[in-house]
């Protein structure tokens, strides 16, 4: 198929346009950055947050591809051009979701049809989950004229992270012996996907048309607690972790959040993936540890000078639980 991909410059997106190419469609990526393509690859630039920028670079090509995956889209405003370019044009538009859309259960596993936040909310602590529900109503609600599929990702974890949050900061922090602080016992269980595997699922709706219309999880077969995380990390490094346990009426009024898990805080949730199983012929192909060992592996041999590591917020929770 000819696909376009929207971002395509890093991680998720990396994964996805290699994964892509390998399988022999015909890949055009529209991003700001450009980055190292595989052979055959076509890139056009463009930030789409310059108004009207994105139908000037992409008009003149609207007729040429039959699939496009939007990886960056985070406000309906953001999907607008797009729809006006490719209504009645392409067979199928995958918009990369979140599922942080989600409100929270006491019913697990989470599927697709559980209740989401509301659009419009105004609490600042859900902003990013709210705005990507407002980008899948609008999307759903367009009708045949853009047959749309909505990939709701979770926590990921691999190679060429875009937050020094996620494995970095812990890959450093393990290097070099510093103590890491979680909230409170580090109990709650968090539900991870290798970047692979995400874009492996991506790639599995291309050419799908039972995937019209429909919204699919898209997470890994395993969990691990929040002090398990930092565990498996610890062992592909290769050290024993100094795990701080925050008691929890510190780490609330932390001024940074401790780890990157909301869950830390408020409790793990379970997504299902057994609708993405049963109709895109997928399955994570990575487990928790060997997701670390690949995402560690590629830090040591690329990606540690990457990043700039700030400790500060350790340093005063530390401060403070000494006092």
């Amino acid at each position: 198929m000819r696909a376009l991909v929207l971002g395509g410059n890093r991680y998720i997106g990396l994964d996805l346009v290699a994964a892509l190419a390998r399988q022999g469609h015909d890949v055009t990526v529209v991003n700001s950055h450009a980055v190292p393509m595989p052979a055959g690859v076509r890139r056009l630039h463009a930030d789409r947050q310059l108004p009207g920028e994105l139908i000037d670079v992409i008009g003149d090509h609207r007729d040429d591809f039959d699939i496009v995956y939007d990886n960056t889209a985070y406000h309906v405003t953001d999907l607008q051009p797009l729809v006006e370019l490719f209504s009645g044009r392409v067979s199928q538009f995958v918009f990369t979701s979140t599922a942080a859309v989600y409100r929270r259960s006491f019913v697990q596993p989470i599927g697709e049809t559980f209740a989401r936040h509301p659009a419009g909310s105004d609490d600042p602590r859900k902003a990013y989950g709210v705005a990507k529900v407002e980008c899948e109503d609008y999307l759903l609600g367009i009708g045949a004229s853009l047959p749309v599929t909505v990939l709701r990702v979770g926590h990921t974890i691999g190679p060429r992270s875009p937050l020094v949050t996620r494995e970095p900061i812990y890959f450093a922090r393990l290097e070099q012996g510093r103590p890491i602080p979680i909230p409170g016992e580090g109990f709650p269980f968090v539900q991870l996907v290798h970047v692979a595997d995400v874009a492996r699922a991506m790639v599995a709706v291309a050419g799908n048309d039972r995937t019209q219309g429909q919204v699919y999880n898209i997470n890994g077969s395993e969990l691990t607690s929040v002090f398990g995380c930092v565990t498996l990390m610890a062992r592909v490094v290769g050290v024993q972790p100094n795990i701080v346990q925050v008691p929890l009426d510190i780490a609330r009024h932390a001024r940074t959040p401790l780890v990157h898990w909301g869950e830390g805080l408020v409790g793990g949730a379970i997504y299902s993936i057994d609708k993405a199983i049963a109709e895109l012929d997928w399955r994570p192909q990575f487990g928790l540890l060997d997701g670390y060992r690949d995402s560690y592996e590629w830090f040591k041999t690329e990606g540690r000078d990457r990043y700039v590591f700030d400790f500060a917020a350790d340093d005063q929770i530390l401060a403070q639980l000494a006092g």
